[in-house]
């Protein structure tokens, strides 16, 4: 059930603002972003998210019986956590094309934007969806529960961008500059319409974001299938990623337990969401095995609890010296991709 057309609307606007405020006024003037600045960015958009969380249940009823407040928390907080691995992703990107450091808060923005456009397609596909078959819930949760499983198996493995498929058919399709023209996605030189790398390198930051967009949404889903709940903690968690990516690009691979925690957490979260279909169907017990009950607090608190477990075991037991970069980084210009066809 969808909420009111006007609250979506000004929900809307809110974002549109805070986006405005942030190319326009802020970083209006293509610059190295600092680490002090991505802290206090990633503060005012926490802040902003915090703010909104807590006036969302006078805005926002949701169905019958629902905590939108908890559901709201709890989906941000997922989201949060599963858009650090982005981050791992979007260190690789930049390192394999060499972006230049005040370059990438531009290109971050745009696929940002980019993002949101494309998550709140899916959302209310998603929405619709399940409003039609309640069955796709038990797709979601068998998902959440294998990518969690492939995660887990994956949790060491650093993709080699640098040398990937998507990477090189996009050159092969794409005729481009032999280096980046400021923060231009094309141009002109001798009478052709050039890509310049920073449209290669939006064109992987939106396909990364669409890979976890996959994972995300359904595990917001296993917390609440009210939609204006899920597009809101969503996209809030969303707007804090460039900072987010600022704050952490310099400490991500140290945190080496993070990603098996975010496997546990969507192995978790699938498993909810299976319980919960089951129960709704009337399935109370498998066998003489009962299906648990987990209340909204206690999911958002083994979440969190999740969460801190592996940020603090991979503080406490950091990679050995000369483990730390991650592998498969490769220059812009040494991976052929500044040729013009």
């Amino acid at each position: 059930m969808l909420s009111d057309p006007v609250l979506y609307a000004g929900f809307a606007v809110v974002v549109t603002i805070l986006l405005a405020v942030d190319l326009l006024v802020v970083h209006k003037d293509s610059h190295a972003v600092s680490l002090k600045e991505a802290g206090i960015w990633s503060a005012i958009w926490i802040g902003c998210a915090v703010v909104f969380g807590l006036f969302v249940a006078r805005l926002h009823t949701g169905e019958p019986g629902a905590n939108v407040t908890l559901d709201y928390f709890t989906g941000y907080v997922i989201e949060k956590s599963l858009s650090v691995d982005n981050v791992f992703l979007f260190v690789l990107i930049f390192g394999a094309l060499s972006v230049p450091r005040e370059l990438q808060h531009r290109v971050l923005f745009y696929g940002v934007a980019g993002a949101i456009a494309m998550r709140t397609a899916l959302i209310f596909t998603g929405a619709a969806l399940i409003e039609r078959f309640d069955w796709i819930l038990y797709l979601f949760g068998a998902f959440l529960v294998y990518t969690g499983v492939k995660t887990w198996m994956q949790r060491n493995d650093h993709p080699d961008v640098g040398n990937s498929k998507l990477l090189r058919r996009i050159r092969n399709v794409l005729p481009t500059t032999d280096g980046y023209r400021s923060d231009r996605f094309f141009v002109r030189e001798g009478g052709r319409l050039l890509a310049t790398p920073m449209f290669i390198v939006l064109i992987l930051v939106e396909f990364t974001d669409l890979i976890f967009a996959m994972d995300s949404i359904p595990a917001i889903f296993a917390i609440t299938q009210d939609p204006f709940i899920v597009l809101t903690s969503n996209i809030f968690a969303i707007l804090g990623l460039r900072a987010l990516y600022f704050l952490l690009a310099g400490v991500a691979d140290k945190l080496r337990y993070l990603k098996a925690g975010l496997a546990v957490i969507l192995g978790f979260v699938g498993v909810k969401l299976l319980v919960e279909s089951l129960e709704h169907d009337g399935i109370e017990a498998i066998g003489p095995v009962p299906l648990p009950s987990i209340d909204p607090l206690t999911s958002l608190g083994i979440i969190m609890g999740i969460l801190a477990v592996a940020i603090v075991a991979s503080l406490r037991n950091p990679l050995p010296p000369g483990e730390e970069a991650p592998a498969g980084v490769a220059p812009f210009e040494q991976a052929g991709a500044g040729r013009d066809r």
